[in-house]
């Protein structure tokens, strides 16, 4: 097995031996036959790739034109014909023989095997129960999650579809990822994407950045990750290039590897949570020896006499007082905002820094920093929030559209933010704030997921168990038996992206790639689209979702709108049959303009942005009007509800895993090889584990009052004193705690998943966003021998 083009000097392929009998033939106009003389090129979040199926293996290598590829690439063979892959409907024996209704048992019963016919039968019956009972907004439309990157197959679209053309059901807004900046950042800079994905570019990082102070940091294995794809990672070279010009990093995080190695990056181990106490200290600092750029603030900001009387009120934010915070001496706090207020400075925020508890105030807290110093608009300089996050930041955008697939208007208003589902399934009826205002959490009896998974991405999964067991009906497509799918009542097996048609395409990415079948769909999977397309039938609306055309009809029809945006500028613009035969097209993008805030820092007179006063809100009298208690007017550093005490005396960092997207193919070759005996591992300082009496390789019990979980230790000095990390997205695993006995049979999570161990609580009122990166544990050695991880098998 190959490990991945670190610096493009080597070209990886990856291999796997599949069974034969585990697919079945292609259907009608598929391409993923016995074809051994043929590579296909294909995409994944993670990158565009080739590969080749003879029937046996699947050949994988990375695009010849990505200078870095992702090793995530090696988990994608494994997934053919894998143990933990749904071969046939499934339905629930409690739900399929008693029928719909609250039921403890999902997660604890057993299975039987159904027709297509009759689960899709039943499905019609049940979706009409509900929708003439309790009205359609009784109906939620989780398919929260990244499922293909191919345009056409994107579960979302097509569930979310399927929905509004039957009646409409309640939706979600915003996202796991980045919750709290998704309300903040409109507020006080300007919409999401105009501020995050095409204002500062790596290449302007490269030409013009001489420091980044990157809060959080900008780890390219987040950066690897781009939905709909991403064909060349920049990211490593952009900032090699920076560094070789004379730039100088500086991390601030507990984690040392959250900036390439190479950089030299100047660490600063921060303890959690407390980056906007170093932000506000940088302020003072910079304000207090007069080296903040007055004219900016004066004429492209609103709120800063509030946010500098703040800064000089008792107690004073100076860097003494930062210091007793962040654990960052005072001295290397004032050594700092020296360096930043000098030269040109860009101000980073990663997305790990809003999922926690105030984790809108990180992303404020730097948009303010920067606009102190003056630099907001400039190339390379200012701030932006998620460099480094996503592959999608830091790009310039393309200038035609790309195919894409038609939604439907949804006719339900009823929403909730995403991260409020277990709330929302607990409380009907219940009240809560969201910007500003108090909703009314909708009473739903029926859920539908398709290409997402819950049971990774949401938090305290034992009280998501509790949840979804208030439920009359969970539907779920999967192509995995995930922990989402062995809770549903219903669970339709839906093909991969590797086992069907499809076009991969994202605007800030300019290849358009043919995402060509490359095995059989595994058993009796089916597309999501064909699935929704008979449902749609027996519910009576089979012509208003399909609009009359095949799986292939539409490709054409999406395909044909960046056609004819191509022609109209008089460029290539091959036909379908061509596009399709080439594999790829590349598109031409805009110039590299710096965006909106370029347009606004030359003239915010004429190019105001879209915030209340039209200027940067470093202050903001519509937030202060809320009268939220957990959000001011301004960014200000608060005190977390929940931190290490004697009981529970470190910090856990549960945050993104390096071996996979999320949960994806957590079974993976690239997955697997990171484990240690098939259980997560878990980074400790070795200061600490000599405390705790472990060693490495050693399990250990990771416990707070929510749960507990078992990882391997790895003993790490790249990690600060008090922090412990382990990442998400290992399958939960729940078994009997027998340190705490009478607690269940889900107490512990023998495989490592941390969200048995996070909260599930709002960031704040403001943006109720997800708070799972930080919590208080309790770690030791695991006294008993440790189970065998067991759930990469169906159940």
């Amino acid at each position: 097995m190959g490990s991945g083009c670190r610096d493009g000097s080597t070209r990886a392929e990856w291999t796997i031996d599949t069974n034969e009998a585990a697919g079945a033939p292609a259907g009608p106009g598929g391409s993923g036959t016995r074809d051994p003389g043929t590579e296909k090129t294909h995409s994944a979040h993670w990158g565009v790739f080739r590969a080749r199926y003879d029937g046996a293996r699947l050949r994988v290598r990375p695009h010849p034109g990505d200078p870095d590829p992702s090793p995530v690439l090696d988990n994608v063979p494994a997934a053919v014909g894998h143990p933990a892959r749904v071969a046939a409907p499934a339905v629930r024996r409690g739900w399929w023989e008693r029928g719909p209704g609250r039921d403890p048992a999902r997660g604890r019963d057993d299975y039987l095997t159904v027709s297509w016919d009759a689960v899709l039968d039943r499905l019609a019956e049940e979706t009409r129960r509900v929708r003439s009972t309790y009205g359609d907004a009784a109906v939620y439309g989780g398919s929260y999650g990244w499922a293909s990157a191919g345009r056409f197959h994107h579960a979302q679209g097509q569930l979310h579809r399927f929905l509004a053309v039957t009646g409409g059901y309640t939706r979600s807004v915003n996202t796991y990822s980045g919750g709290a900046a998704e309300v903040l950042l409109p507020q006080v800079l300007g919409t999401f994407d105009a501020v995050t994905r095409y204002a500062v570019t790596w290449e302007q990082v490269a030409a013009h950045t001489d420091t980044v102070l990157a809060f959080g940091g900008m780890a390219l294995k987040n950066s690897a990750i781009a939905a709909g794809g991403v064909s060349r990672h920049v990211e490593r070279g952009a900032m090699r290039a920076a560094r070789d010009r004379g730039a100088v990093f500086v991390l601030v995080s507990p984690l040392r590897p959250d900036l390439p190695e190479e950089l030299d990056a100047t660490w600063l181990p921060i303890r959690p949570g407390t980056d906007v106490a170093l932000m506000l200290a940088l302020m003072h600092t910079v304000v207090a020896e007069g080296r903040e750029d007055a004219e900016f603030l004066a004429t492209h900001c609103d709120g800063w006499e509030q946010l500098r009387d703040h800064l000089f009120a008792a107690p004073v934010k100076d860097a003494g007082w930062a210091a007793a915070i962040t654990g960052i001496d005072a001295s290397t706090i004032r050594e700092l905002a020296w360096r930043i207020a000098y030269g040109r400075t860009l101000v980073t925020v990663a997305q790990s820094l809003q999922r926690a508890e105030h984790g809108e105030q990180p992303v404020w807290g730097g948009t303010a920093l920067a606009a102190v110093l003056g630099q907001i608009g400039l190339p390379g300089g200012g701030f932006n929030y998620g460099l480094g996050s996503l592959g999608h930041y830091g790009r310039t955008r393309n200038a035609v559209p790309v195919p894409t697939f038609s939604r439907a208007p949804n006719p339900v208003g009823s929403f909730i933010p995403v991260a409020r589902v277990a709330d929302m399934l607990l409380d009907p009826g219940g009240t809560y704030v969201y910007d500003g205002a108090e909703r009314t959490y909708p009473h739903v009896r029926m859920a539908w997921w398709a290409g997402g998974n819950p049971f990774h991405h949401h938090q305290d999964l034992r009280r998501l168990r509790r949840a979804v067991a208030e439920l009359d009906t969970l539907v779920v497509h999967d192509p995995m038996w995930t922990a989402t799918a062995r809770h549903a009542d219903v669970v339709l097996p839906s093909t991969m992206t590797i086992e069907r048609d499809d076009i991969g395409a994202t605007s800030s990415d300019p290849l358009v790639v043919a995402m060509k079948q490359l095995v059989p769909p595994h058993g009796e999977a089916r597309d999501d689209y064909e699935i929704l397309a008979d449902l749609a039938g027996r519910l009576g609306h089979g012509e208003q979702f399909t609009e009359g055309r095949t799986a292939h009809d539409w490709l054409v029809h999406m395909y044909d709108r960046t056609r004819k945006a191509l022609a109209d500028r008089g460029l290539d613009a091959p036909d379908f049959e061509e596009f399709w035969e080439r594999g790829e097209l590349e598109l031409p993008q805009r110039p590299d303009d710096g965006g909106v805030l370029a347009r606004f820092r030359a003239d915010p007179q004429g190019s105001p942005l879209p915030t209340p006063s039209g200027k940067v809100q470093v202050g903001s009298a519509t937030i202060a009007g809320h009268g939220l208690a957990d959000h001011p007017g301004h960014p200000a550093w608060l005190e977390p509800t929940e931190a290490p005490d004697e009981r529970h005396p470190f910090w856990l960092v549960s945050n993104q895993p390096a071996t996979r997207l999320h949960s994806q193919l957590d079974f993976g070759a690239h997955s697997a090889a990171a484990k240690r005996s098939g259980r997560e591992v878990v980074r400790i300082h070795p200061a600490d584990a000599g405390g705790i009496g472990v060693v490495d390789g050693d399990v250990v019990r990771i416990h707070n009052d929510r749960g507990a979980c078992l990882a391997a230790v790895r003993l790490s000095d790249d990690i600060r004193p008090g922090v412990v990390q382990l990442p998400t997205g290992a399958w939960w695993d729940p078994r009997p705690d027998p340190e705490r006995p009478g607690h269940g049979d889900d107490g512990l999570c023998v495989h490592g998943n941390p969200n048995v161990l996070t909260r599930d609580r709002g960031t704040s009122a403001l943006a109720q966003g997800c708070s799972g990166q930080l919590c208080a544990v309790a770690v030791s050695r695991y006294p008993h021998d440790p189970p065998e991880v067991g759930v990469h098998a169906a159940p």
